[in-house]
């Protein structure tokens, strides 16, 4: 099971379901494509701040190695050292550039992979009340396909226990 952070982007005057779209999942675990492709996940991410800090880190390593005549098994270690903290470190890094773009941290999901987190956090979310409503002008075809509120104990598009047509 792994386990999501959620957050909820700020409003932007959006129908409820299209800011739903927008929300972000993030997973708390080793990114292993941050460890391997650091730079690329940073700027996929925009994570600029942690991009330049990383950049002179692996710079400052770099310089400070080759200044003490290190050997080059030992300067490659040198880099390894960054990208394995950034693999460690990548979500909360995530975490942190959302929180400063605005996003609000609303909880924490569990789920085998993440369209179960999402579909855990959501069947919540408006359980609590925060009905997913499609948008006004929505055409007739895309009413078919409207996002049903269940109860928890009903699967499926039945709008209450037992009920078919």
């Amino acid at each position: 099971m792994a386990i999501y952070t959620v957050y909820e982007p700020p409003r932007r005057g959006e129908d409820l379901l299209s800011h739903a779209e927008h929300f972000v999942f993030v997973r708390d675990s080793f990114s292993w494509v941050a460890f391997l492709f650091g730079p690329v996940w940073m700027v996929r991410h925009r994570l600029w701040l942690a991009l330049v800090a990383y950049l002179l880190a692996v710079a400052l390593l770099g310089l400070a190695l080759r200044s003490v005549g290190a050997s080059p098994a030992l300067a490659a270690f040198g880099t390894l050292l960054p990208a394995l903290f950034l693999g460690v470190e990548g979500p909360s890094l995530r975490r942190w550039a959302l929180e400063r773009r605005g996003f609000a941290g609303r909880g924490v999901v569990v789920g085998e992979d993440i369209e179960a987190a999402e579909r855990r956090f959501f069947d919540a979310w408006v359980g609590r009340g925060q009905p997913l409503q499609p948008p006004a002008k929505a055409s007739p075809t895309a009413a078919s396909h409207r996002v049903a509120s269940a109860t928890p104990d009903v699967i499926g598009l039945f709008p209450e226990s037992g009920a078919r047509r």
